[in-house]
């Protein structure tokens, strides 16, 4: 019944008014890995993404431009207006991008990953949240990366800022349990409440109203800006809480979590109105609503965006029906392949390039030498390497790791310590990047 009703829904979408239209079920693919992060233009309805495959999509209905500068995942992007965003990720970059300039300026300072990005009300600071436990300030107006200043207080890795209602004061979150408050004039702080485990998302209620927090524990709760008293508690057995979006002419509060399940929540009679299993497989990293509160739009592990209509949600099953190879049951494979799945695919392809994957394709591995696939941005240390890949190079390459093998590449920190793991894993890659002879 449930199939019967989306075929009809989408026949009927070129028949519906323009409202009916904006309740479609709609999926936008281009990307080459998980999708970290999603935001909307709440003036033109234009749909921004982040991904791990190093890149900023911009939709333009259901085709992607890709932004293209990061050296590492993106994990956040931020519409600054009509044609600016501002994107940040694991090469502890943020970058501004002017669309009608055409240019992009690069901002630096942070000494970690940055994972979350806020914007003051007057438009005129960009906020950003790292790993390296600061809060990076950013002046929007003239030469940002000469003026910013740093905020330092919070005991480990800052996952989530919100400014206030008014600019004066800004919100941040953390790996250290406490949510602080910040006065912007003098850059002092207090701790507004101390959860006991890591705080990974915060939302600000209009007129800071309510601060919404979900943190690693599974716990999702309302407090006062001003006491840290507790005003509603949404906390369910799933864990970790990975995406807050609100929605404030709607009063929508929308929860995503490791689980795949995506909450609603009345902001007005403090109740949930929906509890969604959006995700087969995999968590929820990316959450935001469409412009007019009617979507719920959504990322996680695969690599595509997913917009719902809040009202039908009921209808729809879980999205990743279609079998992706990355989320099949690694007990179904052989164990080369099954090393493959868990160390390389999210990565890189197995198909000639080019690639969207965050790392160049492994198509005519065995010979080649290393950094050295046309197109693909390398780092200096593998375009100037002596390597070629082999058995004995792959071998040694997860033997002590690529840190170890290569130091000074990007290529994450991963071992395969069992020898039968790494000869079943080159076996499995000896097969599948073999080039295929043409008839």
């Amino acid at each position: 019944m449930r199939k019967l009703l989306y075929r009809l829904s989408l026949c009927c979408v070129a028949l519906a008014p323009a409202w009916a239209a904006a309740q479609e079920f709609t999926t936008l693919k281009g990307h080459g890995g998980p999708i970290m992060g999603v935001t909307v233009n709440d003036a033109t309805g234009q749909v921004a993404s982040a991904s791990f495959d190093n890149s900023v999509g911009l939709w333009q209905g259901r085709l992607p431009l890709w932004l293209e500068g990061h050296d590492a995942a993106v994990n956040t992007v931020l519409f600054l207006g009509a044609d600016r965003l501002a994107s940040a990720g694991d090469d502890f970059t943020v970058i501004l991008w002017d669309r009608a300039a055409g240019g992009s300026t690069h901002l630096t300072g942070h000494k970690g990953k940055i994972v979350d990005l806020a914007q003051s009300p007057d438009g005129a600071w960009l906020a950003s949240a790292s790993w390296d436990g600061t809060i990076g300030l950013w002046p929007l107006f003239g030469d940002a990366a000469e003026t910013a200043r740093f905020l330092s207080g919070h005991e480990a890795g800052v996952n989530a800022v919100a400014f206030s209602a008014d600019g004066a004061r800004l919100y941040s979150a953390s790996a250290d349990g406490t949510i602080r408050i910040w006065d912007m004039t003098n850059d002092g702080s207090r701790i507004l409440t101390d959860q006991g485990f890591g705080v990974n998302r915060i939302v600000s209620g209009p007129e800071d109203a309510w601060l919404a927090y979900g943190a690693v524990d599974g716990v999702t709760r309302v407090i006062d800006t001003q006491t840290g008293d507790q005003l509603a508690d949404f906390s369910l057995d799933r864990r970790p809480i990975l995406a807050l979006a609100h929605h404030p002419e709607t009063h929508r509060l929308a929860v995503g979590d490791g689980h795949g399940y995506i909450m609603i929540i009345d902001t007005d009679q403090w109740r949930i109105l929906r509890d969604f299993r959006a995700m087969r497989r995999g968590p929820v990293w990316a959450l935001d609503f469409s412009a007019n509160g009617r979507n719920i739009l959504a990322g996680g592990i695969e690599d595509i965006v997913y917009s719902w209509p809040i009202a039908l949600l009921d209808e729809f099953d879980p999205a990743g029906g279609e079998q992706r190879s990355f989320l099949r049951d690694p007990e179904d494979m052989p164990n080369g392949e099954r090393q493959f799945m868990r160390k390389c695919s999210i990565c890189h392809a197995l198909t000639p390039p080019p690639s969207r994957k965050a790392g160049p394709s492994l198509y005519g591995l065995f010979g080649r030498k290393a950094g050295s696939v046309p197109g693909y941005p390398y780092s200096e240390i593998l375009t100037g390497s002596d390597i070629v890949w082999s058995d004995d190079t792959i071998d040694a390459l997860f033997d002590i790791g690529p840190d170890h093998y290569i130091p000074g590449s990007r290529m994450p920190m991963q071992r395969i310590t069992a020898p039968g793991d790494r000869q079943d894993l080159i076996a499995y890659l000896r097969r599948a990047t073999a080039p295929q002879k043409e008839n």
